[in-house]
């Protein structure tokens, strides 16, 4: 057995180690670390293992429907007839607004 495989915890980690490009360092509380330590080992994988395929689940999760309810709350909001001016009237009635203000 080579001094690199008895340094892995699995030994075809070293030639998966080989394609791998990048480190990434994630900062975890003592108790968070410990519970993800345990869910790998239920899993039988090792941490690293088993935090990559959750990060690729991750990624490849449908992504919340944000635009749609962002655009649902914009054409809701265009429904109401409100009192509007030109843009221009209407910034010239804030600043004076505000120039009011400051002499009180």
């Amino acid at each position: 057995m080579a001094i690199v495989d008895r340094l892995l915890t699995h030994g075809d980690e070293y030639s998966k180690l080989i394609v791998m490009t990048k480190r990434l360092q994630v900062l975890l509380d003592d108790e968070e670390l410990a519970e993800i330590q345990a869910t790998a080992r239920r899993s039988r994988q090792t941490t690293s293992g088993w935090v990559r395929e959750a990060l690729r689940a991750a990624r490849q999760a449908p992504q919340p429907a944000d635009i749609e309810r962002k655009l649902a709350a914009i054409r809701a909001a265009a429904q109401h007839q409100a009192p509007t001016a030109d843009i221009d009237e209407m910034l010239a009635q804030i600043e004076r607004g505000y120039l009011d203000a400051d002499k009180r």
